[in-house]
């Protein structure tokens, strides 16, 4: 434990051993010539670590779960940490606080000089034994063991914070919000979990690198195994902190420091320089030419045009050809200390002396060929221009007739040209798109015949046609539809209408067509049974109304009815509410929760509940989630209260305590005598802002409220009212017993949401 947290502080000290982590590396004993490593050099651990002063406080998990043998082993943890630890006021200041349900701050930064003193207060901690509440605590931890006030040195003096956080569960509360703050106050936290800790909570609280600050070991006996992880990232680095003079390489262990050579050198005897390796000179090396050392090891060569073989020692004469750079287009041959191209048969070598030209039988001039002479792979052959044929001398070109062919294909007529033929087509038709075919001119394709519906071919020209329903205009080309309606011959009651080919009759709005298709008659909307009305459906002249029937009034749906209210339409004079009954024309008169009803059924008088003797205690939520907008609501909530007691000498007595991370007294039950005094110190309670500990609060008013130091009275009831708005962050149902089987009158919890208003 104690090699844990030296590894921790020269984290902090040394800035730069977080930016170089070496890797461990087991020296060798002997070097390759039989040289005995020096020793290691060593130096003090416990005064590289020393020096640099913090301000370090312990945050310990004091929970139920950890049980007291566990509890002992983490006060020992704490005492090794403290052995190593340069304690005074201007060195490290050590402060240390304990949690479970609450925060309990065991000695602050600035209650002891000396280590001894600090650890005989270790040693006289007792174990809480309650809940898990980390995020409380770290909060404490940032807001209060951190403050100037209890020994922090301020932030200007640059003086680092440290927080160690040891934990064997998961918290009851959230910690992130917590943690995030702490850290962003300047705090870098270690977290250490032990057991079946929730390594997501750890990584949550520890600060980054998490690698750096957050560790997890099985159970307490094990903590131990954190030793050497700490000695090897922090205070084992010595090769950091000290003139090593190594010439290539220092290598740390966890007190000590040992030099080392690159590969392909020996460490000299000093144990500090180096010197090459001469291999070839040192080993059967068995190269057949050449031997050459390398930064590590040796390798075989050969000589001027010679090749390593596959064994990595002889040589062979190198075939420049295999080699496959030699470019030559065509053959490659080999010399004694080079290669030479050659060409195959009908080529010749050119001038770069790689690539081939085929030998141009054509270009020499004596071919004969009447057109074209075109070369081969070692002779020459002529050949026509498109539209001649070769003759029997395979020299001279005559001109081809394709029509006498036969093949020509011409539906009609065929006709030569230059180099092939066309295809003709006789008067009256024209040729096809595939030059060959012949078909009868199409007037009405031609697109130009300006018929407005259809153009219908004759034998040598074309007419217009028009689509039924239609006729032709006497341009002989438009069409124009014909109105049947105008004929007056359709015999329709309403309205004629003009479909594509014929007409149909239509009726106005409100009427419907009979079967005859031609006469109308008025449409029952009611009748159809989709008006929706719920009471009656009254025709008009052309759509419906609903109507409600007697003592009913219609809805601004048009359609749905709902009774009448009485109370809206008679002076019924009530003093607080009016409620209709069951019957068309009655009412009863209501009063408000507190009040009664008159004997006249109309007037409301106040309850007599406040007439009576009590003790009475609010016991209000001023935690950080009520807002201080809802807090002021809650201290006229509590004076409407005060209004309706009858609170003087020999009467009731009124306290208020306030609660949220701690329980403060805001007046007792001896301080005031009248409404007017209790409403003039609730209006002057200041919100506290901060958890809700609503199990303290109870414990405070069961042990402190109603006791006769504060005024509590022997023989009268007492009463407690506790107002909260969310969950405890402690237990509440062991307190609450208490205060009920001590003979706590009246205690009830209520919420903002259903807080009378």
């Amino acid at each position: 434990m104690r090699s844990l947290f030296l590894g921790l502080l020269c984290l902090l000290a040394w800035p730069g051993a977080r930016a170089q982590v070496r890797q461990k590396q087991r020296p060798r004993p002997l070097s390759s010539k039989g040289q005995r490593v020096p020793s290691l050099q060593t130096n003090s651990l416990e005064s590289q670590c020393k020096g640099k002063p913090l301000d370090f406080v312990f945050v310990i998990d004091s929970s139920r779960s950890v049980r007291p043998d566990d509890y002992e082993k983490v006060k020992t943890f704490i005492l090794n940490v403290l052995s190593v630890l340069d304690v005074g006021e201007d060195s490290t200041r050590v402060g240390l606080l304990q949690y479970g349900s609450i925060v309990q701050s065991e000695f602050s930064l600035n209650a002891f000089r000396r280590r001894a003193d600090v650890e005989r207060a270790v040693r006289a901690m007792t174990h809480l034994a309650s809940g898990t509440m980390t995020g409380l605590a770290l909060r404490y931890t940032t807001e209060e063991a951190f403050s100037e006030q209890q020994g922090a040195r301020p932030k200007s003096a640059q003086v680092p914070r440290v927080a160690m956080v040891v934990t064997d569960g998961r918290p009851q509360d959230t910690v992130e919000e917590a943690a995030a703050e702490a850290r962003q106050a300047g705090i870098e936290i270690f977290a250490v979990g032990v057991g079946r800790v929730d390594m997501a909570t750890l990584r949550a609280i520890g600060s980054e690198p998490h690698s750096e600050h957050v560790f997890l070991v099985a159970n307490f006996s094990q903590i131990e195994t954190l030793t050497s992880v700490f000695q090897d990232k922090l205070c084992a680095d010595l090769c950091l902190v000290v003139d090593h003079q190594c010439e290539h390489i220092c290598v740390s262990a966890p007190t000590s420091y040992m030099c080392k050579c690159r590969k392909g050198y020996i460490l000299q005897p000093d144990g500090k320089t180096c010197r090459a390796e001469d291999t070839c000179a040192e080993v059967d090396h068995g190269c057949q030419h050449i031997c050459a050392n390398l930064p590590v090891g040796y390798e075989c060569r050969c000589r001027e045009f010679y090749e390593l073989d596959e064994d990595g020692k002889t040589c062979r004469k190198i075939d420049f050809c295999d080699l496959g750079n030699h470019g030559c287009e065509h053959d490659c041959i080999s010399t004694p200390e080079s290669y030479v191209c050659r060409c195959k048969r009908g080529y010749i070598l050119n001038l770069d002396g790689k690539t081939c030209s085929k030998i141009d039988h054509c270009a020499q001039g004596d071919h004969g060929c009447d057109h074209e002479c075109v070369n081969t792979e070692d002779s020459f052959v002529c050949r026509c221009r498109h539209g001649f044929t070769l003759g029997p001398d395979g020299k001279t070109c005559k001109k081809i007739d394709h029509c006498a062919q036969g093949d020509h294909g011409c539906d009609h007529e065929c006709v030569n040209t230059e180099d092939s033929f066309v295809c003709r087509c006789r008067h009256g038709f024209t040729l096809g798109p595939d030059g060959k075919t012949c078909k009868k001119i199409d007037h009405c394709a031609q697109g130009d015949h300006g018929c407005n519906h259809e153009c219908v071919n004759t034998e040598d020209s074309f007419v217009c046609r028009c689509r039924h329903g239609y006729m032709l205009r006497p341009d002989g080309k438009t069409c124009k539809k014909i109105d049947l309606c105008a004929l007056g011959t359709h015999g329709c009651n309403h309205e004629c209408v003009n479909t594509e080919d014929s007409f149909v009759c239509r009726c106005r709005h409100g009427y419907m067509l009979k079967p005859d298709g031609k006469t109308c008659k008025k449409i029952d909307l009611c009748a159809l049974g989709t008006h929706g009305c719920d009471h009656e459906c009254v025709n008009t002249e052309d759509s419906f109304v609903c109507r409600c029937r007697t003592g009913y009034t219609l809805r601004p749906d048009g359609k749905t009815c709902e009774r009448l209210d009485i109370c809206q339409t008679v002076d019924h004079r009530c003093e607080h509410q009016c409620v209709s009954s069951a019957g068309p024309d009655s009412y009863v008169c209501v009063c408000f929760e507190g009040y009664t009803l008159a004997e006249d059924g109309k007037r409301c008088k106040k309850s007599d509940c406040g007439d009576g003797v009590m003790d009475l205690v609010f016991v209000i939520d001023g935690s950080k989630s009520l807002g201080t907008a809802n807090f002021e609501h809650v201290k006229r909530w509590v004076n409407g209260i005060v209004e309706s007691l009858s609170v003087s000498l020999g009467g009731t007595h009124v306290g208020l305590i306030q609660y949220s991370t701690k329980v403060r007294t805001e007046f007792t039950l001896a301080q005031h005598h009248s409404a007017q005094a209790v409403q003039q110190a609730v209006a002057s309670v200041q919100y506290m802002g901060r958890g809700s500990m609503t199990g303290s609060a109870l414990r405070h008013m069961f042990q402190h409220s109603f006791s006769s130091a504060e005024g509590g009275r022997h023989g009268v009831p007492r009463a407690s009212i506790v107002f909260t708005d969310g969950r405890s962050q402690d237990d509440v149902s062991a307190w609450a017993t208490k205060a009920k089987q001590a003979g706590t009158c009246h205690s009830m919890s209520l919420s903002f949401q259903n807080m009378p208003v």
